[in-house]
């Protein structure tokens, strides 16, 4: 699920987009109607807030900053309701808890916890209206009321999305106003002070809010964006592979072709039925190729014209050396194989294994000794290029290459059933090893 510096965000419910209706009257009661919606769906996450954060006392924080003012709050509420307005002990002690018991709530269900504040607030205001009138006090909202909502509101600003905070905002505004309408004599302006404190409130905690969920979203697009680009890679490298391994298949359906076609000259006395078998594979034969030409056209991309000259093999790979040699990186090469005994499908991934090992070597170790072996190793073909670490590394890299380095190695490797091993040496150098199996494995239906 994906987080916000606030805790976990589950995909937030559908709101529907405010009127704009023609008609003012008619656009002002639906709005209303949408932020009274709003105010009875609060967010669906119910974690703690901070509860995805890595460090252990941020995420414990609110539950001790909550307790921290409740413990202080409960008190000083019955305290200042008792002495200063004159209260019943047992009517303060209710409402000091309904307005500042609910804090702990907050913390994970900050818009329940609201509705119970809230109206123990007007509650509570409502009470006083009974008491004595002493010059100075504040009515209708009380301090203790005025920190305690404050505090409310920051969790509220954490969690819920905008339209729920405006919504809370103009309730919290047109209970003052109706207070101030019912008695102006004992009102000292303490709505207008909850107003507009509760907005810079609001307002403060919804941008930050806004702002981890945002990014929230752009972390999480960036893992998506390289996910889908390492995939993409994979895809263009595989057809890579397709396009070149289409010489080698189709030059094995051709000789299959010629000698089918060429049997019956080649071989005296057969039936007639063994000519119309050859000639069938013959023209079986041809049918690939045509339909193989078809399956490169499609994985062909665009420039791809340079493709279609004979596709390299072991007996090029000194070139490969020299080439690299000339680019300024000292490389040895060791070939304890014929090239002409190598299958064309293993020759070929031989030498793009030694080509992209070598084009990483000039890109990432200028200067670094390297060496290349390719050997035999009973019945497989061992590739294997060492380089140590680079001399000047602050050298420009050069950005040559035909592939996508070791993802190309992986899918070649995999495609002729063989193994790689890759990975950073002691020394600072770096070690490709690739093993290919010389004759294709045959796999029983008993395996596995």
């Amino acid at each position: 699920m994906p987080q916000s510096p606030t805790g976990p965000v589950p995909p937030a419910p559908a709101r529907r987009p405010l009127s704009s209706s023609p008609s003012l009257l008619r656009a002002a009661r639906e709005n209303l109607q949408l932020l009274a919606e709003d105010l009875r769906t609060p967010s669906p996450s119910m974690d703690p807030l901070f509860s995805s954060s890595r460090r252990r006392w941020i995420r414990r924080l609110p539950y001790a900053l909550a307790f921290l003012a409740t413990a202080v709050l409960v008190p000083v509420t019955i305290t200042v309701l008792t002495r200063e307005y004159g209260l019943n002990g047992a009517l303060s002690g209710a409402l000091a808890v309904a307005q500042a018991a609910p804090l702990l709530l907050a913390v994970t269900r900050p818009l329940q916890a609201w509705w119970i504040v809230f109206g123990a607030d007007v509650v509570g205001a409502v009470a006083l209206i009974g008491s004595a009138e002493v010059p100075g006090q504040s009515w209708p909202w009380t301090p203790p009321v005025i920190v305690g909502y404050l505090l409310l509101l920051l969790c509220l600003g954490l969690r819920e999305p905008r339209r729920t905070l405006l919504a809370v905002w103009l309730v919290t505004g047109a209970a003052g106003l109706v207070f101030e309408l019912v008695s102006q004599s004992r009102s000292d302006g303490s709505h207008v002070l909850l107003f507009v404190l509760s907005g810079v409130v609001l307002v403060i905690t919804g941008a930050l809010r806004e702002r981890g969920d945002a990014q929230r979203r752009l972390a999480a697009q960036t893992t998506i964006s390289a996910a889908e680009r390492a995939q993409r890679t994979l895809l263009e490298e595989r057809a890579r592979i397709a396009r070149e391994l289409h010489d080698v298949v189709a030059h094995h359906m051709s000789v299959i072709t010629v000698q089918a076609d060429s049997a019956p000259y080649r071989i005296e006395g057969l039936p007639e039925t063994a000519r119309e078998e050859f000639g069938a594979i013959a023209a079986s034969a041809r049918e690939s190729l045509t339909e193989m030409r078809r399956l490169l056209t499609v994985l062909r991309s665009e420039g791809a014209e340079g493709e279609l000259t004979p596709q390299p093999g072991l007996s090029r790979v000194q070139q490969l050396v020299e080439a690299t040699v000339r680019a300024g990186v000292p490389a040895e090469l060791s070939l304890g194989v014929d090239p002409g005994a190598v299958p064309q499908a293993v020759d070929l991934s031989a030498y793009r294994i030694v080509q992209e090992a070598l084009a990483n070597v000039v890109r990432h170790a200028p200067g670094a000794v390297t060496g290349v072996s390719v050997t035999v190793d009973g019945p497989d073909l061992v590739v294997l290029v060492v380089n140590g670490a680079a001399d000047s590394p602050d050298s420009p890299l050069e950005s040559t290459g035909t592939g996508h380095g070791l993802v190309g190695m992986r899918e070649r490797v995999r495609l002729t059933g063989g193994t790689l091993d890759t990975g950073p040496l002691p020394d600072g150098g770096f070690r490709v090893a690739a093993r290919l199996p010389l004759v294709t494995p045959v796999t029983s239906e008993d395996d596995g």
